[in-house]
């Protein structure tokens, strides 16, 4: 196991590097849960500095009043436990903004389990939006129209032994034991997880974790 802080590859780099020239451009980066895509686009945001905004989908989550409300507090994090609708319309503003404009998008507080609205300042002369989250590829229902409102999507794929008991620490960080945990991951965490790999390929490169050498970097040559 890699003892190293996360980074970028080299060659991931210099792609993060070319693409945040020129006019505003959003990249989305999606996997399964517990496969390290806040990790990802934190770090693709530093590599860039003030030329990156990152702007996570998991600030449009559902309260959890309302997720009870409705019957889905036992599937939190399920497709249809956020506010697609609402990300998309996001995801138009960022792509449209004016000069004179601030878009605030909302964020996600892990120790509440809440969206946190107006948290994060996108400002007009930022040139890279990075957005992260479960279902940006999804082709059906709300969901449908995010994946045509990125100008790049990237696959984030991860052993899944080292997903999974990612995952597990997750759970328990935040009060789960791991009986809970696990039996959270089951009947949650792997039922989407299985219908994110499935729409894996609408992505336009494919990255993966490299567990030994610490580094992000690209599934295949590219070229």
């Amino acid at each position: 196991m890699s003892l190293a802080a996360p980074a970028l590859h080299p060659d991931l780099l210099q792609t993060l590097q070319t693409m945040a020239s020129g006019p505003r451009r959003l990249l989305g980066v999606v996997g399964a849960p517990g496969a390290g895509k806040s990790t990802l686009a934190a770090l693709a945001a530093a590599a860039l500095g003030e030329r990156a905004q990152a702007v996570p989908m998991d600030g449009y989550h559902l309260a959890q009043a309302e997720l009870v409300r409705l019957g889905r507090a036992q599937r939190k994090g399920a497709p249809d436990t956020f506010d697609a609708w609402g990300y998309a319309a996001l995801l138009r503003r960022l792509r449209t903004q004016a000069h004179d404009e601030v878009v605030y998008a909302p964020d996600f507080q892990r120790t509440l389990e809440e969206p946190l609205a107006g948290a994060l300042p996108v400002w007009a002369h930022t040139p890279r939006v990075i957005t992260e989250g479960n279902y940006l590829l999804l082709d059906d229902g709300p969901w449908a129209p995010v994946a045509g409102l990125l100008d790049e999507v990237w696959y984030l794929h991860v052993d899944a032994d080292l997903r999974l008991e990612r995952l597990a620490q997750r759970h328990q960080q935040f009060g789960r034991s791991r009986a809970d945990a696990l039996a959270w991951i089951a009947s949650t965490d792997e039922p989407n997880a299985r219908r994110i790999e499935a729409v894996r390929h609408r992505a336009q490169r494919q990255v993966v974790w490299n567990e030994a050498s610490g580094l992000f970097e690209w599934a295949q040559p590219l070229g």
